[in-house]
Formats: structure tokens, C-alpha cells, sequence
């Protein structure tokens, strides 16, 4: 029987050494356990954390684009009136092209008259010069003829 003692001793023995792991497994898993619930607070704050910032980062975005929109706006009515003046350049231009053309054209109309003008000039200033030169030899003639007959 003592047999039996010392059986049930070594048994009772294993299951409090037994009892004792587990309690200590317990604790130590208690303890990670516990670990893991801060590290998840911590976690879960950071994330709140970023959630506000991405909402005031999507915020501040959607302000900006707001803001391009309408300086695109107004600079959409200075590109129309930067166009506007150039098609006014654009046919100021054509209008000196074209008075360019026609005081060209009428420049050489004019030069073409003046060209004949100083023909008939000339041909004038020829006939007059020969119409002088037998007048005055006319005129020799009768001085000569009055002259020898005299």
C-alpha cells in the first residue's frame, strides 16, 4: 500500500507541478495578451490619427482644384481678349498691307505718268529749241539777204 501512497504522492506531485505550468503559461500569455491590447490602442489611435489628416489632406486638395477652377476661369476671359486683340492686329495689319499695295500701285501709276509727262516735256523743249534754231536762222537769212542787197 505504500506503493499506492507513493503512487498517488507523485501523482498529486505532477499535478500541481502541472497546475503551476499552466498558471505560469497563463500569466505569461495574460501579460502578451495585455501587450497586444496596448500595441492595438496605440494602433488604433495613430490610425484616427491619419484618418484626420487624410480628410484635411482631401480638404485642402479639393480647395486648391477649387481654386485652379476659378484662376482657369479668369484666365480663360484674358485668353479671349488676348485673342480678341490679336484678330484686331491681325486686321490692322491686313489694312496696311492693303494701303501699302495701293500707294505702291498708285506710286507707279504716277511715276508712269511723270515718265510720259517728261517725254512730252522734252519732245516740247525739242520742238521749241528747233522752232527757235529756224527762226533765228530765218532770220540770218534775211539779215544776210538784206544785207547783200543793200
Amino acid at each position: 500500500m505504500e506503493l499506492l501512497y507513493i503512487s498517488a504522492l507523485i501523482v498529486a506531485l505532477s499535478i500541481a507541478a502541472l497546475a503551476i505550468f499552466v498558471i505560469k503559461t497563463l500569466k505569461a500569455a495574460t501579460g502578451t495578451m495585455e501587450k497586444v491590447s496596448i500595441t492595438l490602442e496605440r494602433f488604433e489611435n495613430q490610425m484616427q490619427g491619419i484618418t484626420k489628416e487624410s480628410e484635411q489632406l482631401v480638404q485642402k486638395t479639393n480647395q486648391i482644384a477649387e481654386d485652379v477652377q476659378h484662376k482657369t476661369e479668369s484666365l480663360n476671359g484674358l485668353f479671349a481678349s488676348l485673342q480678341n486683340v490679336g484678330d484686331s492686329l491681325d486686321t490692322v495689319n491686313h489694312s496696311f498691307r492693303g494701303l501699302s499695295e495701293t500707294v505702291a500701285r498708285q506710286s507707279k501709276q504716277q511715276s508712269e505718268q511723270v515718265a510720259q509727262a517728261v517725254q512730252w516735256g522734252n519732245a516740247a523743249i525739242d520742238l521749241y529749241a528747233k522752232w527757235q534754231a529756224k527762226k533765228q536762222e530765218k532770220e540770218q537769212h534775211n539779215e544776210n539777204s538784206n544785207s547783200a542787197g543793200g
